[in-house]
């Protein structure tokens, strides 16, 4: 396998918010990407800087990313949250998520972060299967809950 994983750079925004759709599309939520290549050019890269990725590359191809990104926790202090691993679906089954996840739990490590934090949908059991591997702990305790940006206009 000749993947090579390097950290993400401004000009391989375009590619990754592709990537970001195709994931969206497999999720059954082709709709649901709002976030334009200008933002995620300033969220990754500008002074309101949000984000880090990686990118799995092969012949210069975009074929994989990982994000993430840091939050806090009230009870562990800084925790490194993984937002998503998406390989284009040519490209699966080959160990590049394996390359990228890898990468992400290096981050973790040095910066030293109490907790590494992701989701999976509970219909995915390609991913679930996969992260049993790293002996992950799956919490069922917790419940998600968000308000979209017309929820908040509401309010």
């Amino acid at each position: 396998m000749s993947v090579k994983i390097r950290q993400g750079q401004i000009q391989d925004i375009e590619q990754t918010l592709q990537l970001v759709k195709e994931l969206a599309t497999y999720e059954k939520a082709p709709l649901e990407v709002e976030v334009t290549v200008s933002e995620m050019s300033n969220w990754a890269f500008g002074p309101d800087k949000q984000f880090d990725f990686f990118i799995a590359e092969e012949n210069n191809t975009i074929i994989g990313i990982a994000i993430y990104y840091y939050k806090y926790s009230t009870w562990k202090g800084k925790c490194l949250f993984l937002e998503d691993i998406i390989v284009t679906e040519q490209q699966r089954g080959r160990g590049i998520g394996k390359l990228l996840f890898n990468e992400v739990i290096q981050v973790a490590k040095q910066a030293k972060v109490r907790r590494m934090e992701w989701q999976v949908l509970e219909w995915n059991k390609p991913s679930i299967e996969f992260y049993k591997t790293y002996k992950s702990n799956f919490d069922n305790e917790w419940v998600n809950c968000k308000l979209t940006n017309y929820d908040l206009e509401k309010l």
